[in-house]
């Protein structure tokens, strides 16, 4: 994977369906999201509806009571939901996130190591898509999950 981060020119995104494009990024082929450098997370598997980061959070984003913050962890399963979406759309498709739900089972913290945040697609329509996700360490040890429902639209140029 490249360490480039950067913004993919609107062109080239529009030009991708949305598997080209995850594709091309996880490959290194285009540049990281600025986020994704910043949150220490990457596409570790892609398939069609279903798509994994690994991350491996740090001090920074420990919160006030000695914990790794909760909006990391919603950070983590907002794109990996939102990407499992993304996988099925056609160039020229955008979308966003309409709703975000997460439920927290147990604190990350630093000695929990890398986590995975796991998306899986449950419904792509034309306007709207949902996707449901998971967040687990190397056991497989669950620590949060989640829904996502996104709006769906085409981009026009």
């Amino acid at each position: 994977m490249t360490e480039d981060v950067g913004i993919v020119p609107k062109k080239e995104l529009l030009a991708l369906s949305g598997m080209e494009f995850l594709q091309k990024l996880m490959a290194g082929e285009l540049p990281r999201p600025p986020f994704s450098a910043t949150m220490n997370m990457e596409i570790t598997e892609l398939l069609l509806g279903a798509v994994t980061f690994k991350a491996t959070p740090d001090l920074k984003f420990y919160n006030a009571i000695g914990c790794i913050h909760g909006g990391y962890i919603s950070t983590l399963l907002d794109s990996a939901m939102a990407c499992a979406i993304q996988t099925k759309l056609p160039s020229s498709t955008a979308y966003t996130t309409l709703e975000l739900k997460v439920n927290f089972i147990r604190p990350v913290l630093l000695q929990t190591g890398d986590i995975y945040a796991e998306g899986k697609l449950i419904h792509c329509g034309r306007t709207v898509a949902t996707a449901e996700g998971k967040l687990y360490d190397k056991q497989g040890k669950l620590y949060a999950f989640g829904t996502t429902t996104c709006a769906v639209m085409p981009v026009i140029t």
